[in-house]
């Protein structure tokens, strides 16, 4: 039987502040926006943390199809800001969504695409048949150290997909990973901020595990770009994923559903998996989606994916991505400082 996604949901605070505005307060170049693609991003609630916004996204997934949280056998989510060293998020999660206490649960860590890494591990859990049901989330209040070029792009958001067998409102045909040793982002164990290699992160990081990880898949699927109606590529910022579509022969028209960084930054390991979302918003029956995600360390999981007559009867039953674009607030830099804990007494 095939598996792939029964449900999904995301969260994004309704806070932002835009790029011109950090550009202001260090003195950079007004056209830094326009430089990045990316206009504005989110910033979390003075009480929103990973965990926080990792459970309205898999509450938004659980109503979005009505499940019946004991059913889920299995949670796993990912995130590179867990606000725990030493106990689980995904705990957390499942206590406060209502599931059954018989399930396995862990936390994953990869950069921007544990979440990716959650829905494999779930997959091969409710694939096997030993798991009804299993949630998959990607979570994340991302740090960029003031001054630094992440500062413009690191947001918060999360996405949340269940995994399973039946009521499938997306099958996922088939995925292909590519991983290497390639210290291209780190952040060591009590640092606030993370550091990375410059430009280091875009050929030898970025571009070279999502293209190899897209190819493969393509391969092992036997299909082309233009077998697919969309398609979605992790987003550090506005660029990167425009500039690797060309590449691998995907058009701007395939990846436009999903492009959402310019309007709420990097969310890490949200950011591919809400650029899923915001495509599955859209999709119809019988349409194809390729998934290719990116974590610094440094991984790519692709993914194929189709899209079947469930997506009618949830797409509109909780809120969808382009509703978090609405009925924002933007703050100043000093307020985000304080909001992002910057600022220490």
């Amino acid at each position: 039987m095939p598996a792939g996604i029964v449900s999904y949901g995301i969260y994004v605070p309704r806070y932002r502040i835009r790029a011109e505005e950090i550009a202001r307060v260090w003195g950079e170049r007004e056209d830094m926006a326009q430089n990045l693609n990316v206009f504005e991003k989110s910033v979390p609630d003075l009480d929103e943390d990973a965990v926080t916004i990792a459970v309205e996204a898999a509450r938004n997934a659980i109503k979005r199809a009505s499940i019946d949280p004991g059913r889920i056998g299995a949670i796993y989510a990912g995130s590179e800001s867990h606000p725990y060293a030493v106990k689980p998020t995904g705990t957390i999660i499942g206590e406060a969504v209502g599931v059954n206490h018989e399930l396995t649960a862990a936390d994953f860590e990869f950069a921007c695409k544990a979440g990716t890494a959650a829905v494999q591990a779930c997959l091969g859990l409710v694939t096997a048949n030993l798991v009804d049901l299993g949630l998959a989330v990607g979570t994340d209040t991302s740090q960029g150290a003031p001054g630094d070029a992440l500062e413009y792009t690191a947001a918060a958001g999360a996405a949340a997909y269940i995994i399973g067998r039946e009521d499938l409102a997306a099958e996922i045909e088939g995925f292909y990973s590519f991983t290497t040793d390639t210290p291209d982002f780190w952040r060591r164990e009590g640092m606030p901020y993370p550091e990375h290699g410059g430009r280091f992160t875009g050929e030898p990081g970025y571009f070279k595990h999502v293209t190899s990880a897209t190819r493969g898949l393509l391969k092992k699927m036997r299909t082309i770009p233009e077998d697919y109606d969309y398609a979605v590529f992790h987003q550090p910022n506005g660029k990167f994923p425009v500039r690797v579509a060309a590449q691998l022969g995907f058009s701007q028209d395939q990846i436009e559903p999903g492009l959402v960084v310019p309007w709420i930054g990097n969310t890490y390991s949200g950011s591919s998996l809400i650029g899923l979302a915001a495509t599955l918003d859209v999709a119809r029956p019988g349409d194809r989606i390729f998934l290719a995600s990116f974590g610094s360390g440094a991984g790519s999981d692709a993914f194929s994916i189709r899209v079947k007559d469930g997506i009618e009867d949830v797409r509109d039953r909780a809120p969808k991505v382009r509703d978090y674009f609405e009925n924002v607030q933007y703050l100043d830099y000093a307020v985000y400082a304080k909001h992002k804990g910057k600022l220490r007494l």
